[in-house]
C-alpha cells in the first residue's frame, strides 16, 4: 500500500456515482476537491461526517470546493444514504476497492479485539492541478468540514 504525501500527484480515479454515472478526477480540473473516504453508509460516525459536509456544503461550494465522498458501498446503498440525509454532493461507489487502495486508505483495522480489513477515515484536499495539498488522517466526524476550512483558511 502506497502512503501518499502532501505534494504528491493525486492518483487518477474513475468511479461510479450514486446515479451510475462515471466520475473521474478530470471532471474536476481547475477545482479544489475535498475527497473524503469513509467506511460505510448509514453508520453513526459516517452519517455524522456526511451530514457535517452537507450542513457546510454551501460555504464549501462558495469557496469553490467540490465535495466527493467515497466508500466501498454500492450505488444503491449510496442512493439510499443520499436520499435519507439529503446529501447534496457526489458519492463514489468504490466496490472494487481500487480507490481506497490507490489512496492508501484500505488496511487492517481492529474493533473489540477482532481484526478485519476496512477503510481508514481520511480526507484529501486536491488542488485544481491534481496535487494533494492537505491530508487529514484524524478526521473529527462532527467537525469534518471545519477541519478543512481551518486548513484552507
Amino acid at each position: 500500500m502506497t502512503k501518499l504525501k502532501i505534494g504528491d500527484k493525486a492518483p487518477e480515479f474513475s468511479g461510479v456515482d450514486q446515479h451510475g454515472n462515471k466520475i473521474s478526477i478530470s471532471d474536476f480540473a481547475g477545482k479544489t476537491i475535498i475527497l473524503f473516504f469513509y467506511p460505510k453508509d448509514n453508520t453513526p460516525t459516517c452519517t455524522t461526517e456526511a451530514c457535517d459536509f452537507r450542513d457546510n456544503y454551501a460555504a464549501l461550494s462558495a469557496k469553490g470546493f467540490a465535495v466527493i465522498g467515497v466508500s466501498i458501498d454500492n450505488e444503491k446503498s449510496h442512493t439510499k444514504f443520499i436520499n435519507k440525509y439529503s446529501l447534496p454532493y457526489t458519492l463514489i461507489a468504490d466496490s472494487d476497492k481500487k480507490m481506497v487502495e490507490d489512496y492508501g486508505v484500505w488496511g487492517e483495522k481492529s474493533m473489540y479485539g477482532r481484526t478485519y480489513m476496512g477503510t481508514f477515515r481520511t480526507t484529501f484536499i486536491i488542488d485544481g492541478k491534481g496535487v494533494i495539498t492537505h491530508i487529514i488522517e484524524k478526521v473529527i466526524s462532527k467537525n469534518a468540514a471545519q477541519q478543512v476550512l481551518d486548513l484552507i483558511g
